[in-house]
């Protein structure tokens, strides 16, 4: 038998993206979001609230990163979700955080975090908090590769944010093959 909740925003995983952009005066700030993913092969797609600084500071600059937040990182991605860049000037630097700046937009890179989408904004809207970001590049630290290049989730330990009970989960072990263990009832 089932139980009803209503309706609620839960959904698993939800992903601890942290947001970085640098404002007017090119210093850098961040913000933890929860509400967003994939939206378009190019594109990535946020709910941000128009009172954030970040969101602020995405607005004038026209780019943004999105880094995976980390188990070892977990405490400073919560600090800049319940801190804001509005009250907290140096919020990065009590995250313990540095930056180097993108490549490929112009917005921060947080060093602690070793995976980053790299995005152009696209479009905002402030009536349903949509942000729309172009993936311009994808970033990982070579400390998160595998022998073959590729990023390894086991070493990067993205963690996801579960609604239900207020805590952040690492990501577990892998269970099948996507795209090949369904060809067995085909």
């Amino acid at each position: 038998m089932r139980k009803n909740f209503g309706a609620k925003p839960w959904t698993y995983p939800q992903p601890v993206f942290i947001l970085a952009a640098y404002d007017a005066a090119g210093k850098p700030n961040a913000m933890n979001a929860a509400w967003g993913g994939i939206s378009d092969d190019f594109q990535l797609s946020l709910c941000i609230s128009a009172g954030h600084k970040t969101t602020a500071d995405i607005l004038a600059r026209k780019a943004f990163t999105v880094s995976m937040a980390t188990a070892s990182q977990a405490t400073a991605c919560d600090y800049v979700g319940i801190v804001s860049g509005n009250a907290e000037p140096d919020k990065l630097t009590k995250a313990g955080w540095h930056t180097t700046k993108s490549e490929f937009v112009d917005a921060p890179l947080i060093d602690e975090l070793p995976m980053a989408v790299e995005c152009r904004l696209v479009s905002y809207d402030p009536e349903s908090c949509r942000l729309v970001g172009e993936i311009v590049n994808v970033s990982a630290d070579e400390s998160v590769l595998d022998e073959q290049g590729r990023i390894d989730p086991s070493r990067l330990q993205p963690i996801t944010f579960d609604p239900v009970h207020n805590v952040y989960r690492v990501l577990g072990e892998a269970v099948g093959r996507a795209f090949h263990d369904g060809f067995q009832l085909k």
